[in-house]
């Protein structure tokens, strides 16, 4: 078993030198006014799919937070962009998983997604005070549940750390008086964002069998310049 990548930063500046899992569907921004730069990055399909999620994530709190609009319409708003937010993760990282033999840590993220809409829902609409009572709580352990799934699967120590930040959330909540919806969102909504910002730390990309000899090769190749880079660092 690997263990985790100890000698990596929890999160760096975002490397250039991307294996191909991580070029396909890479989307470069470069926003100007003028020769003002107002933004400029490049984003895998991971990090796409974090930032969709940060989106969604910060609509839903904000909005359970400050809009006076009832629990029904939003849990028929929740579970839509649940819906959308879980088919755009399938759909964007189905051939990154793939070849990093981590498909069973997709399935599990999508069964904690569903299953806690659907229980969100059902507290919801028929009444059930405990489901009520403790939505920020439950959405926070399902989150820190899939940051330890996925800390696991990639032998990752940010998102062992993210998984603390999320039961911390939980622990601070009761003194968050009326803020809770504000707080979950906070804390969810950042951690998915910085995420997508940043290179976080994971072990060694798999050469599976979905690849080509041609795209093994470059891969090789990529990871060699990436050593080189670190070791002139």
């Amino acid at each position: 078993m690997t263990v985790l990548p100890l000698s990596q930063p929890l999160l760096s500046e975002k490397q250039e030198e991307l294996d191909i899992q991580d070029l396909q569907g890479l989307l470069r921004l470069d926003w100007k006014i003028g020769k003002f730069k107002l933004w400029s990055g490049f984003y895998t399909r991971i990090d796409q799919v974090f930032i969709i999620w940060g989106l969604i994530c910060a609509g839903i709190f904000l909005t359970a937070q400050f809009l006076p609009i009832s629990w029904y319409t939003q849990a028929i708003v929740w579970s839509v962009l649940t819906l959308v937010g879980t088919m755009s993760m399938v759909v964007f990282t189905w051939f990154w998983v793939s070849v990093e033999r981590l498909r069973w840590l997709l399935y599990g993220w999508v069964i904690l997604m569903l299953g806690t809409v659907a229980l969100t829902d059902m507290g919801i609409f028929y009444g059930w005070g405990a489901v009520l009572m403790h939505l920020c709580p439950l959405w926070l352990t399902v989150s820190a549940v899939g940051y330890l799934l996925t800390a696991w699967g990639v032998r990752s120590r940010t998102f062992l750390l993210m998984a603390i930040i999320h039961f911390a959330g939980i622990a601070v909540l009761p003194y968050c008086c009326g803020w809770q919806f504000l707080t979950t969102g906070i804390v969810m909504a950042v951690s998915l964002l910085v995420l997508a910002e940043w290179q976080w730390d994971m072990r060694q990309s798999i050469d599976f069998d979905v690849l080509t000899p041609e795209q093994k090769l470059f891969n090789q190749t990529q990871q060699e310049l990436r050593l080189k880079k670190k070791e002139n660092f």
